[in-house]
C-alpha cells in the first residue's frame, strides 16, 4: 500500500494533557507567566481575607461551646479550610476568566503560532487595546449562555428522587460541556468566528468537546493543580482548534445550521 499512515486520532483528554507540555515551551512561558502570576496573588489575597474570616467565626463558635467539646475545633479547622478551598476555587476560577481573557485570548494566539508556524497578524499592543470591549463582551455573551442553564440545573438537586439522583450527572456533564466553550473559544475568538459558529463546531466533535471539558473539570476539582488549570486548558483547546478546527474554517467547510 503506498498510502500514508494516518495520524490517530486524539481524544478531548489528550488535548488537555497536550496543555501540560505546551506551557513549559521556551516560546510560550512568559505568555503562561502573566495570567498565572495575576492567578496566584489575586488567590492568595482572597484565601489570606477568608482565612482571617474564619478565624472569628471560629472565636465565635468558641465562646458557645462548653469546654469539654473545645476538641471539635481540631476536626473542624481543616474541613472548613478544605471546603473554603474548593468553594473558592470555583467561584475564583469563573471570575479569573473575565479579569484574564485579554491575556488567556494572547496565550492561545502564540501556541496557534508555535504550533503552525505562522503569524495570525492580529496587531500590535495598541490594537490589543481597542479590541478589549469586544473580548470582555464575548466573555458576557458565554456568561449569558451559562447562568440561565446553570439555575435551571441546580433546581434539578430540588427535585425528590428522580431529579436529586440525575442532578449530579448532568451538573457533570453540563460542566464539562462548559469548559469546552470557555477555553476553545479563545483560539476561535481569536479568528472572530461568531459565538454561535464555535458552538456549532464543538458540537459536530462531541466526544472530543466533552472529553476535554471534562478533564478540565476534574483537574479544576484539585487543590494547588487548579492554579495551573486555565493555562493548561488554554494550550490544550488551542493544540484542539489546530487540529480538527481551523483548517475546516479556513476551507469554509463548517457553518451553522
Amino acid at each position: 500500500m503506498n498510502q500514508k499512515a494516518s495520524k490517530p486520532a486524539k481524544s478531548g483528554v489528550n488535548y488537555f494533557l497536550d496543555g501540560f507540555r505546551l506551557i513549559k515551551q521556551p516560546g510560550l512561558r512568559r505568555f503562561v507567566f502573566i495570567p498565572l502570576s495575576v492567578n496566584l496573588v489575586l488567590f492568595a489575597a482572597v484565601i489570606y481575607i477568608a482565612i482571617g474570616q474564619l478565624e472569628q467565626v471560629f472565636q465565635w463558635i468558641n465562646g458557645q461551646l462548653p469546654e469539654y467539646l473545645s476538641w471539635l475545633n481540631f476536626l473542624l479547622w481543616p474541613l472548613a479550610v478544605l471546603t473554603l478551598l474548593v468553594v473558592l476555587s470555583f467561584i475564583f476560577s469563573s471570575v479569573m476568566n473575565w479579569i484574564a481573557a485579554p491575556f488567556n485570548g494572547l496565550l492561545a494566539e502564540k501556541v496557534e503560532q508555535y504550533l503552525t508556524g505562522k503569524d495570525l497578524n492580529t496587531g500590535g499592543t495598541i490594537d490589543s487595546i481597542k479590541d478589549l470591549p469586544r473580548i470582555l463582551g464575548r466573555e458576557w455573551i458565554k456568561l449569558k449562555y451559562y447562568l440561565p442553564r446553570a439555575i435551571l440545573f441546580l433546581i434539578l438537586f430540588w427535585v425528590p428522587f428522580i431529579g436529586q439522583t440525575a442532578a449530579p450527572v448532568l451538573w457533570f456533564l453540563f460542566s464539562a460541556w462548559m469548559m469546552a466553550i470557555q477555553y476553545c473559544d479563545y483560539p476561535f475568538d481569536n479568528h472572530k468566528v461568531p459565538f454561535n459558529d464555535m458552538k456549532f463546531a464543538l458540537n459536530q466533535t462531541k466526544g472530543s468537546s466533552f472529553s476535554f471539558g471534562a478533564a478540565v473539570t476534574l483537574f479544576s476539582m484539585i487543590p494547588i493543580i487548579n492554579f495551573i488549570v486555565m493555562p493548561v486548558a488554554i494550550c490544550g483547546a488551542t493544540s484542539m482548534w489546530v487540529d480538527k478546527y481551523r483548517g475546516a474554517y479556513r476551507n469554509g467547510q463548517i457553518a451553522p445550521e
